[in-house]
């Protein structure tokens, strides 16, 4: 596995895969890998000849009072399951932006709600990064995991209104066996908030299944699950359009259900897909 740190380097490398024929593959992380990165990973590597996977604490998407400067980290441990899970290249740039960097993109109506409203100018830093790394890399197709569902929303219609040549493709939430989702931000949780976080999916479950008995009014649904939560606060329980992430007042054709909630001193994140 070749590790590249230098961005000029990066390209450089993918121009000349591309030259030679080659279909690269591209999985972004901030890092410290658990089984839902390596998922996608897993999904890409049969559909491309080179793989690259991006560690990138990325500052664009960080409020001023979130955990920019806490974010867990474990590059030795990344290294070596990229290696184990076939990566061809991992990218670690120190910095990804040059000097005098002054762009940015920003992915209206689709960030309106949700955690574009609880987390300002989030969404912004998103795909401001992700534009810039598949510049860089000059990938055919890149994965992002369902879990941050609206993301991937968002990234799928920056690449559809910017024309970029990219497919973005999704990985299905991978969890844990009691059901929490996997996400790197679990290492903050105490053993007593983590049972507590399971209440994100149960609750998820709980509006599924009312779906199922026959009830489709979303009113009654998200009743059913915030009487399952078991959080500190909640930033959102919402049922919306899964492709305008518009609320909906009936399950009448496919929707998600969405949940954001603090444990503790973590924010969660929590969704599933909801059929009629």
């Amino acid at each position: 596995m070749k590790v590249v740190r230098n961005p000029a380097e990066l390209t450089q490398w993918a121009e000349t895969q591309r030259s030679a024929g080659k279909r690269i593959g591209f999985v972004p992380t901030m890092g410290f890998l658990h089984e839902g990165h390596l998922s996608l990973m897993r999904l890409l590597r049969p559909q491309v000849d080179q793989l690259i996977v991006s560690i990138y604490v990325n500052p664009l998407q960080f409020g001023p009072s979130e955990d920019l400067e806490t974010y867990p980290s474990d590059m030795d441990g990344d290294s070596r399951l990229c290696e184990q899970t076939g990566v061809d290249v991992l990218f670690a740039p120190a910095d990804l932006y040059p000097d005098g960097f002054c762009t940015s993109v920003s992915v209206h109506t689709l960030t309106n709600g949700l955690c574009g409203a609880s987390r300002p100018g989030h969404f912004e830093g998103v795909a401001t990064v992700v534009a810039r790394l598949i510049g860089l890399s000059r990938c055919h197709i890149a994965a992002f995991g369902e879990k941050d569902y609206q993301q991937l929303c968002v990234l799928r219609r920056m690449a559809r209104d910017l024309a970029l040549p990219v497919e973005i493709v999704g990985g299905a939430i991978v969890r844990d066996q009691d059901g929490l989702a996997l996400s790197s931000r679990n290492t903050y949780l105490s053993a007593e908030d983590r049972v507590r976080a399971l209440s994100l999916s149960q609750a998820l479950r709980a509006m599924k299944k009312g779906l199922e008995a026959g009830e489709t009014a979303v009113g009654a649904l998200l009743a059913t699950g915030v009487h399952v939560l078991d959080v500190d606060t909640v930033d959102y329980l919402e049922i919306v359009d899964a492709f305008t992430l518009e609320p909906v007042q009936c399950v009448t054709r496919s929707c998600r259900a969405l949940v954001a909630a603090h444990v503790g001193g973590t924010r969660l994140i929590d969704n599933l897909a909801l059929e009629p």
